[in-house]
């Protein structure tokens, strides 16, 4: 196979013209490296040509201790090539080696394209993933493969087997669950499943499975970790997941039991001791658990927007008990209701460093009193638990408890008229946090009226040019070449503000592209890909912005866990200085991608021309 042919199998190649392709084969230079040759020196001189594994291995080292192991196809070196900065790592040959070397000249282009720095910033996000790992010395049992958890085969049943039948073998065989093949692959019914869709509707026992079957059902692969299934069903309302083996067939079934002996601080553990609370006092002592269960889950090497999510939800579990409490005491709501998430909330996008961000939305029945004074001791009620479960107050008074974000729905979804319609900078403030909502509890369907506001959003084009000025507001930590931009003074001096120097920033520009899309997605991810989907942004732009996401909230999480874990408040502030050079460098091009998303929308909407 020659050059060119072997590049084409690999990323970032992979994304090359066959004539880029073979521009860059003419250029490479073979060398061989013998068994425990030093490639690249931790400290040493930094690399002048990116490295290529033809054949053989080579292995990272982080001073001494083995890291990470690369095969063929794999590359190494760009990080030294791109910041011009010594080697983070020492890079040795395990065995007899071939490498292609691309030099710097033809190297440098090729990472600073789209395809390049996506490849980039994910080869970073998975090389910290690595030594994180590395680095744990207690086993955990989060780190366990999903197929250990795995005690039999699955039970499979006919989908034409009678409900009463099935109740019968489930009995029989001591298991929670049956694998139906259905139309559209393996479906699955449970115990919950005869409970809810059988005896509470009354239907009949000689209803066929397939009938009340869940298809095709949600599965997880062998190799997953038992950390990776817990998040699975905790995010999902999930309780049993079938395993999938190497060659796809399933191999049994992972329950949410099993997953309870993961520790007491798992996901399922702390929703089932809020929805047990009898009180506010008791759902305040279970809510102020949430950051050891943030801290198990980051130790578990969870993804971070997957633990964005989790905290998210646990939030939703202490609203709705706090809800159900509250109306408890204060008798039925006077009409139809809806809680809403705003903010991050909303787009399921919450750290340890969070507060509150909620609307309350109702339905008047004509005639009857004025039901707001219900709603507003209803309100008040659910601030004051979330409160003392350890989520504060809202500093920008974006709660339910303030007048404007408690209203008839009607009037609501008008208000957002108002805002598209004034497009001045207070509207746009209160319309990017009322834009990012997301229905937690009640009976009122609120989100479809909400969701079709949204969606005339992208014909006022003043106003979705007004947030696009929002969303070039804040800058990225960029000015220096070498070095990342930190507060100048105050209490947080010399550290690095990643939320509103990255995170937030993202937040707004996949905000404007979903309005100018129409999509109504709710989290960052969703409207980067919704947008890319319609036509309005590049898809590489929206792969590159993911990844940077996901990489900051790496960061983010990481800096907050070990605040927490010491005892100190947590917050958006990370110092450089304490973080590898693999962190600082993966910074420096998660904020250069923001930074070129930006100037993106700053070209489409004429704004902005001096941006970075």
């Amino acid at each position: 196979m020659d050059i060119a042919g072997f590049l084409h199998r690999y990323p970032p190649f992979d994304a090359l013209t066959p004539e880029r392709l073979s521009e860059v084969a003419r250029t490479v230079e073979i060398e061989h490296f013998p068994a425990n040759t030093v490639i690249l020196q931790e400290g040493g001189e930094p690399a002048t040509a990116l490295y290529v594994i033809r054949k053989g291995a080579v292995e990272l080292l982080d001073g001494g201790r083995p890291l990470d192991l690369l095969l063929e196809g794999e590359i190494f070196g760009q990080f030294s090539l791109l910041s011009h900065d010594v080697p983070s790592l020492t890079v040795r040959a395990q065995e007899d080696t071939l490498c292609y070397l691309i030099p710097a000249a033809t190297a440098d282009p090729m990472l600073e394209s789209d395809p390049g720095r996506m490849f980039v910033i994910g080869s970073m996000r998975r090389r910290i993933a690595s030594a994180t790992g590395a680095a744990v010395e207690a086993p955990d049992a989060r780190l366990a493969p999903v197929s250990s958890l795995v005690r039999r085969a699955p039970v499979t049943a006919d989908p034409a087997m009678p409900v009463a039948d099935a109740a019968a073998r489930m009995a029989a065989e001591r298991v929670s669950s049956l694998l139906v093949p259905t139309s559209e692959g393996w479906g699955i019914v449970t115990d919950r499943d005869l409970r809810t869709r059988v005896v509470a509707t009354r239907a009949g026992w000689d209803t066929p499975l397939e009938a009340i079957a869940t298809s095709p059902v949600r599965t997880i692969q062998h190799d997953a970790l038992a950390g990776e299934a817990l998040l699975v069903m905790f995010s999902h309302g999930v309780h049993h997941l079938p395993v999938a083996g190497p060659d796809g067939a399933l191999t049994g079934v992972v329950t949410d039991t099993d997953l309870m002996g993961l520790g007491k601080h798992s996901p399922f553990a702390m929703k089932s001791a809020i929805e047990r609370s009898a009180s506010p006092p008791d759902l305040a002592a279970a809510g102020l658990d949430l950051p050891r269960l943030v801290v198990a889950m980051v130790h578990a090497h969870a993804d971070p927007i997957d633990v964005g999510r989790i905290v998210a939800m646990v939030i939703d579990a202490m609203t709705d008990r706090l809800l159900s409490l509250a109306i408890e005491e204060q008798g039925d709501p006077p009409c139809s209701w809806a809680w809403l998430a705003l903010g991050s909330a909303a787009r399921h996008e919450q750290a340890l460093h969070t507060d509150q961000d909620h609307a309350l939305v109702y339905d008047p029945v004509p005639g009857d009193p004025d039901p707001d004074p219900y709603f507003s001791a209803l309100a008040a009620s659910v601030t004051s638990g979330l409160e003392a479960a350890g989520v504060p107050r809202c500093l920008g008074d974006a709660m339910a408890v303030h007048p404007t974000l408690r209203r008839p729905l009607g009037e609501f979804a008008e208000q957002f008229e108002a805002w598209m319609d004034s497009p001045d900078a207070h509207s746009t403030v209160l319309s990017s946090i009322g834009y990012d909502f997301r229905q937690v509890a009640g009976p009122l369907d609120a989100e479809p009226t909400l969701d079709a506001a949204m969606r005339r959003a992208r014909a006022r084009p003043a106003f979705v040019r007004q947030m696009a000025r929002r969303a070039l507001d804040l800058r990225p930590p960029t000015g220096f070449l070498r070095d990342l931009v930190v507060e100048a003074k105050g209490d947080h001096a010399g550290r690095l503000d990643v939320k509103h120097g990255g995170i937030t920033i993202v937040n707004n520009l996949g905000r404007v592209w979903a309005l100018q899309a129409g999509v109504t997605q709710k989290d960052t991810i969703g409207r980067l890909q919704g947008a890319a989907a319609a036509g309005v942004l590049e898809p590489s732009l929206a792969t590159e912005l993911s990844e940077a996401f996901h990489f900051l909230w790496d960061v983010r999480l990481d800096h907050q866990v070990r605040q927490a874990s010491a005892g100190e408040r947590p917050d958006d502030y990370v110092d450089p200085g304490a973080l590898g050079s693999f962190s600082r460098s993966g910074l420096k091009e998660a904020f250069r991608a923001i930074a070129r998303a930006q100037r993106t929308l700053g070209s489409q909407e004429g704004l902005n021309p001096g941006l970075r």
